[in-house]
């Protein structure tokens, strides 16, 4: 599991990105967001994101840490795009905070959140451990948009897909933890609850 949890958790998170956006990809490439220059170039770096995130840890699996270092500012820019163009969708798209209904202030609270942590991954590239903890952290937050999109291929579930899944990935990165050291890294149970501090945040401030 040391060895290849990073690795399986960056294939599911491509693979869910896919599916959920199959629409733009494959059956649906008339939409009228498929040309529209900032979706178009948001989800460019959102895949190129997620595409690096499994060749990053492909090359750490294989030890293969030269390479890893080397491509290692490519990710970064890569992240840095997926965050300046959601800021920039967030602030064309929707007219003030109390317009935005409870998932999007979800959303535009965990891309600030990824920022902070893809920046304390690239301070902490030299400490394996907190590293991709804070790579991984950040990107369980923005999953939701990726999910959702999934949720309409499993509508048949008796509870939210969503939900489900995105717990999940948090679940898994307990697990990981308590495999290969027998406790919690503070990252991941901090970050958890963060993740439901921000959700009763949104919600409670869309009610009122």
């Amino acid at each position: 599991m040391k060895r290849n949890y990073f690795f399986i958790v960056s294939l599911f998170i491509l693979f869910f990105s896919i599916v959920g956006f199959s629409d733009n990809l494959f059956t649906d490439i008339h939409q009228k967001s498929n040309s529209d220059p900032k979706f178009i170039i948001h989800g460019l770096f959102c895949f190129a994101w997620m595409i690096f995130l499994v060749i990053q840890t492909y090359l750490a699996r294989k030890g293969n840490f030269k390479s890893h270092r080397k491509l290692g500012i490519t990710g970064f820019l890569a992240a840095a795009g997926v965050i300046i163009t959601s800021f920039y969708i967030f602030l064309v798209v929707f007219k003030g905070w109390n317009q935005m209904p409870d998932y999007v202030k979800a959303n535009r609270i965990f891309m600030t959140l990824f920022a902070i942590l893809i920046w304390l991954a690239y301070n902490k590239r030299n400490d394996a451990v907190k590293h991709k903890h804070y790579v991984f952290m950040g990107t369980f937050f923005i999953l939701e948009p990726i999910l959702s999109r999934c949720s309409d291929y499993f509508s048949m579930l008796p509870i939210s897909f969503v939900l489900i899944v995105w717990n999940m990935f948090f679940l898994s990165l307990f697990a990981y933890n308590w495999v290969v050291s027998r406790k919690f890294h503070p990252i991941t149970y901090i970050g958890y609850i963060v993740f439901y501090l921000v959700w009763f945040f949104a919600i409670i401030t869309s009610e009122y």
